[in-house]
């Protein structure tokens, strides 16, 4: 049984992983065996996560620049070793009505929530295709199914995310490759800061929330160890919720 969730052996990327989720993914997957590359578009921030971690290698570039992505990896791949499990797990957050939604913010949004997905996807997949094996896990949200006032643009990027791995499943499931999303409730991150210093909604999220308080990131690693390792070898285009029960009640 240790066997069937065990990583040694296998190098993990994990987008967006000098802080919030990403760090503590990538803490848990080193645990779980895995070589794990961290990235990031600061160097000097990556190297400082890095280094807290006791990780070798890293990784920068910008997951919303296709070709610096695609570079990126290729020259990795070719230098280092293969990447055998990808986390896409880069993303952002803006808050505002609607009705004054800034475009340039949605457009920014489009690109580091769901271009992100593609660009990083498409150049590790390219590799794992070709060795018949890969997983790519894909962080989603739990606004990839509920809607909140106020971030009606990062719902629509989520749930777009959704539905791309699905895509990925269709596309690349022959090809060995399992593709699937974790789906996180409210968690506190760096993303969620304001939410959490707010008392009022931190007040009406632990009502709201069936477990009764916010979810503390180290709880999101063992469903990415699970969809990481051989445990989840038929498991492929599912969005699995990490949420305390949010989506799961009225």
């Amino acid at each position: 049984m240790t066997k069937l969730f065990s990583l040694e052996g296998r190098r993990a990327l994990i987008t967006g992983s000098s802080q919030g989720i990403g760090f503590a993914l990538a803490k848990g997957l080193a645990e779980a065996g895995a070589s794990v590359v961290l990235n990031g578009r600061d160097a000097a921030k990556l190297q400082t996560a890095a280094d807290a971690l006791g990780i070798r290698e890293t990784l920068a570039f910008d997951v919303t620049d296709h070709d610096g992505v695609r570079q990126a990896v290729d020259a990795f791949e070719a230098d280092i070793g293969p990447i055998d499990i990808l986390i896409n797990n880069a993303g952002m957050q803006h808050r505002t009505p609607l009705e004054d939604f800034p475009a340039d913010a949605f457009e920014k949004l489009l690109q580091t929530n769901v271009a992100s997905v593609f660009h990083v996807g498409q150049a590790c997949a390219r590799h794992m295709i070709g060795r018949g094996a890969g997983k790519i896990i894909n962080i989603a949200s739990v606004q990839t199914a509920l809607a909140r006032p106020g971030i009606a643009p990062y719902t629509t990027t989520k749930g777009a995310v959704g539905n791309l791995t699905k895509g990925m499943a269709t596309d690349w499931a022959r090809h060995g490759l399992q593709c699937n999303a974790i789906a996180p409730g409210y968690f506190d991150t760096p993303l969620n800061a304001a939410l959490v210093a707010d008392p009022e909604f931190s007040a009406w999220l632990e009502k709201r929330t069936p477990a009764g308080r916010w979810g503390n990131v180290d709880e999101l690693v063992g469903a990415a160890v699970f969809l990481a390792s051989d445990a989840s070898s038929f498991v492929n285009g599912h969005t699995l919720y990490v949420d305390g029960g949010i989506t799961a009640s009225l």
